[in-house]
């Protein structure tokens, strides 16, 4: 059974944990963005997530990288298509088609050039179909040969090992992006061992969702735009605790020297929430945790609004 979360008292500001950590009255804004999911298969562990490591890299945050990917877990071997181990990633795009571009160069890339694996769509009720296996396929130089695997449409296309086996369409959905909490600590041990523990809980707990920032943990959070220069993105000044003493609306509390931010991206907004919950019970339990908040823009930014008030209530009963 879960802990609870044990409020002390709530005040204007949020509420006050027996510890003494604020959960700040306030919001995530997340938005919209098509998903794609694969599953990598392999003869073993090591090298379905070493291409799942490769497939998911340079895709951080869609501000800059190519695309948003992460890990998502893995599968045991009796839940595959092929009976061998897998592991699967999600990716994500603000078009389908800028998606499903990079669905084929990052599977064809990452892991078809990655020992003993194997592409299958992880998202089969998914009505939009992407031709991504069609379109690998054509590496096969006209040696490639059509299948059915576990009642999938598959191509082998033979390559120097053997052969690669990858289905032949991927579904895509539209799914939710950009939440996310943020963690403020007395000094950077503390909060990096609390932001830590948070990644941990919820690849531990969570299901549907990844965190695309390395090792899940952000420490440069962007606002919308910049204040001095033409940019999408920024760094987030009121969060930036050199700043504090330097700009009129910090957020950072006097005693607060470190801030770091999770942010998650999921198959829809419950299971986003749901990782956030079990994000924010992990990290509050860390000794030197002052304050939890999230970041919004006036919900001009997206339509979907994470209330930490109503995550904290989630974490209650989950």
């Amino acid at each position: 059974m879960a802990t609870k979360l044990k409020v002390k008292k709530k005040t204007a500001a949020g509420y006050i944990l027996e510890n003494g950590c604020l959960i700040e009255d306030t919001f995530a804004e997340m938005f919209s963005m098509w998903a794609g999911r694969i599953l990598i298969t392999a003869e073993n562990e090591k090298w379905a997530m070493t291409a799942a490591r490769n497939a998911t890299g340079f895709a951080a945050s869609i501000i800059a990288s190519p695309a948003e990917a992460g890990i998502e877990g893995i599968l045991p071997a009796n839940k595959t298509p092929d009976g061998r181990i897998g592991v699967r990633i999600q990716m994500y795009h603000r078009t389908r088609r800028e998606l499903r571009n990079q669905m084929i160069s990052r599977i064809g890339q990452c892991v078809m050039t990655c020992p003993t694996t194997a592409a299958f769509d992880a998202l089969p009720k998914a009505k939009r179909r992407l031709k991504v296996g069609r379109s690998l396929r054509l590496f096969g130089d006209g040696f490639q040969k059509k299948d059915t695997i576990a009642e999938r449409t598959v191509w082998r296309i033979p390559v120097m090992e053997g052969e690669f086996v990858v289905e032949s369409r991927f579904g895509a959905w539209k799914a939710v992006a950009g939440g996310l909490f943020i963690i403020m600590a007395e000094n950077r041990k503390q909060g990096l061992h609390a932001a830590e523990q948070s990644v941990a809980a919820i690849e531990e707990k969570a299901k549907g969702v990844v965190l695309p920032f390395p090792g899940g943990i952000c420490r440069s959070g962007s606002k919308v735009g910049s204040q001095k220069y033409k940019l999408p993105a920024s760094t987030n000044h009121p969060f930036c605790p050199k700043l504090k003493k330097l700009v009129p609306d910090t957020q950072v509390p006097d005693n607060a020297d470190n801030v770091y931010e999770i942010v998650i991206n999921g198959l829809n907004l419950d299971l986003v929430k749901r990782a956030m919950a079990e994000g924010i019970k992990a990290a509050v339990k860390v000794p030197g945790v002052i304050k939890i908040s999230a970041d919004n823009f006036g919900g001009k930014l997206g339509p979907f609004k994470a209330h930490l008030k109503e995550v904290l209530e989630l974490g209650q009963h989950s």
